[in-house]
């Protein structure tokens, strides 16, 4: 017998105690949220949070709606927690700039390559947390705020270590990581342009290398730093 999602969700519903291992409930949980959430982002990143109903994705799951709610009760509650997801893993790939005491040119490749990276591997992801920010972080705005603005403080007081230090020339920091963001991010919510312009039916993960080259050498010459070398492709 074939078993569905539908399947899945009932079966770690409420029900009589013991009836199903605690290990295999959460394992299951865990599926039935993941199916959830994939369709989600790729619902908000095509039609928004406004064009977007708990049933659609409810549909797109393979799920009722009822089984859907059981997980997320509300469509802001689900939202919430694509755009969590969105942040926690946009902020890990900040990390790099935590530390000081590397070289600074080596912690910008570093930074560069994952800001991309994060493009390249989840674009409809990117997609809605662009969306929110252009629509004013109504939804997402204070969320944003206290989890975003402490790592930026923060990677602002590296680079002004450095540059107290004459390892870097002296830059506002703040409009550099903001033309960071601004760069490396446009490789997911413009890839469809870019794939036009250079017309292939999407970038390559040649173009990402592309971008990082040139990104990272403008960031490191705004920075009186150099580039290593590369060979230029025909």
């Amino acid at each position: 017998m074939t078993t569905t999602m539908h399947d899945i969700a009932t079966s770690i519903g409420p029900g009589i105690a013991g009836a199903t291992p605690p290990v295999r409930r959460t394992q299951h949980r865990e599926e039935v949220e993941g199916a959830i959430l994939r369709e989600a982002v790729r619902l908000f990143a095509e039609r928004s949070f406004e064009g977007t109903s708990i049933a659609d994705v409810a549909e797109r799951a393979g799920l009722s709606k009822q089984n859907l709610m059981y997980y997320f009760p509300t469509k802001q509650g689900l939202y919430k927690r694509v755009l969590d997801d969105v942040l926690d893993d946009w902020l890990a790939r900040m990390a790099p700039l935590a530390d000081p005491h590397q070289d600074p040119a080596d912690v910008l490749r570093a930074y560069v390559r994952a800001k991309l990276q994060f493009s390249r591997e989840q674009p409809l992801a990117s997609r809605v947390y662009a969306t929110e920010v252009i629509g004013g972080a109504k939804l997402y705005g204070e969320q944003i705020r206290a989890r975003v603005v402490p790592l930026l403080r923060q990677d602002i007081a590296v680079f002004e270590r450095w540059m107290a230090e004459g390892r870097i020339a002296p830059v506002n920091a703040t409009h550099l990581l903001f033309a960071v963001w601004a760069m490396t991010q446009s490789y997911a919510d413009f890839s469809a342009q870019m794939a036009l312009v250079l017309d292939r039916p999407e970038l390559t993960q040649q173009d990402f290398e592309d971008a990082a080259q040139l990104i990272t050498g403008m960031v490191l010459a705004a920075l009186g730093l150099k580039e290593q070398a590369q060979p230029c492709r025909p």
